[in-house]
């Protein structure tokens, strides 16, 4: 699993480095003239690469062959959206037919450049209803331009993992909901040692911080990214403003920035058993539902429990909410077997007994109603927190834009400055940000 998350963070760099494929890239042309009741052999590309995730992969397959005999599916794990955009752009046999990626971020390059079929004639010759199927928050995510190129097949959603020892030492009854008592509760959480040094944050705000992604913690306030022309709005939405501002109290309440980035720094890799929430030198950490499981395998030493992540004051009534994305499954546009890909597809993304099968096998979040509702699924109750937040209707995920990630990279770098009293007019930084996010989208259309 550690590794899968690294292969994600490098997707993300690499979209937002303009390394992937661009909107004007011309696919190689395919074909849905086949007949999937045919002998025919698939080539299915994926990301994962843990022996406990190829694994549950293979069981898919394996269940999909029962109802399929006649399609045989070879798998390639380990691939990266980079890898896997040259093998469409070059076509033939040796490309794959089904297609899928970590990253939403990179949708809306695989929909604009029509390397990824569109899937609205499939879903609509299958009888399938997308909008009853799957949760809007993961359908806005899985197309483009109403280019409907990829279906969700897992989620990943992101919540509040704390420390219930240290919230009870610290006369804390329940996690907090609201930024106000998010910040209260990180000063009491604050443990220094003797000399001054810190011992242990109740949470550590820096968006360096492992999974603490500026777009994941501005969630919160359900903000708006672009407007219907797609033009870069941070600027005019006041919520951005109001995110900084908590996030800047809340450095300035346990200690300054260039404490807590130096205490930072002591910190052991994210996914290694120095892990500062593992170590307990953060009190309340922000992280998505896998890490559950790699705390319960690292039999770690106190007692913790998940919660979803407060929202702002104002938006109480939100309360629940949070950051999803997850993993898309496409067919490629240049296979040449395309109704057979999309059987597959199909059986992996709606089948409501794969979804909740391959959810509780990998430890992720299942994509569709059905699936969310299902008896089968884990029924830890710290997994089940990520379940309620991916149902709630106020979750958002990140919309796809043309040049991937982007804009993404564009806001976790401002944002860095900011945290670090870089910029001394929020407003004109702001400003600065949509132009540059607008000049880099003009600058992939043409």
């Amino acid at each position: 699993m550690s590794l899968t998350r690294v292969r994600r963070a490098l997707i993300v760099a690499l979209a937002g480095a303009g390394l992937l494929v661009s909107g004007c890239a011309r696919p190689s042309t395919g074909s849905d003239r086949d007949d999937p009741a045919k002998p025919v052999t698939l080539k299915f590309w994926h990301g994962w690469a843990e022996p406990n995730e190829v694994k549950a992969v293979n069981d898919s397959i394996a269940r999909f062959r029962k109802l399929h005999p006649n399609i045989k599916v070879e798998t390639v794990g380990n691939v990266t959206d980079e890898t896997m955009n040259q093998a469409l752009r070059a076509g033939g046999d040796d490309a794959p037919d089904v297609v899928s990626s970590f990253t939403t971020n990179n949708v809306g390059q695989y929909c604009s450049s029509g390397m990824w079929a569109d899937l609205d004639p499939f879903l609509e010759k299958s009888g399938l209803d997308k909008k009853k199927i799957f949760p809007k928050t993961l359908l806005d995510y899985t197309r483009f331009r109403g280019r409907q190129c990829a279906l969700p097949l897992l989620a990943d959603a992101y919540g509040l993992y704390y420390n219930k020892d240290a919230f009870k030492a610290a006369g804390i009854s329940r996690p907090p909901r609201t930024m106000s008592e998010f910040e209260r509760d990180a000063v009491k959480l604050t443990q220094r040692r003797p000399d001054g040094s810190y011992k242990r944050v109740g949470f550590m705000p820096s968006f360096r911080m492992y999974e603490n992604s500026p777009d994941r913690l501005f969630a919160q306030w359900g903000p708006s990214y672009f407007d219907a022309k797609g033009k870069a709005t941070l600027a005019k939405d006041p919520r951005s403003k109001k995110f900084f501002a908590t996030q800047l109290a809340l450095i300035k309440a346990q200690g300054g920035y260039g404490p807590l980035e130096k205490f930072r720094t002591t910190f052991g890799a994210e996914m290694s058993s120095q892990n500062a929430f593992l170590r307990q030198k953060v009190a309340m950490h922000l992280d998505g539902e896998w890490r559950g499981l790699m705390l319960k395998d690292a039999k770690a030493k106190f007692h913790w429990d998940t919660a979803p992540l407060p929202v702002p004051d104002d938006q109480a009534d939100t309360y629940g909410r949070g950051s999803l994305t997850g993993t898309v499954i496409g067919v490629a546009h240049s296979s040449m077997h395309q109704n057979a890909a999309w059987e597959l597809v199909k059986f992996l993304t709606t089948d409501t007994g794969q979804v909740v099968d391959f959810a509780n096998a990998i430890h992720n979040v299942p994509s569709t109603f059905a699936a969310l509702k299902s008896p089968e699924l884990d029924a830890d109750p710290t997994f089940r927190s990520f379940l309620d937040i991916a149902k709630n209707p106020h979750s958002s995920a990140l919309p796809p834009s043309i040049n991937g990630g982007q804009y993404v990279t564009a806001l976790q770098d401002f944002s860095y400055d900011v945290e670090a009293g870089k910029v001394p007019d929020l407003d004109e930084g702001l400003r600065k940000l949509d132009a540059q996010i607008d000049a880099d989208n003009l600058q992939s259309e043409n």
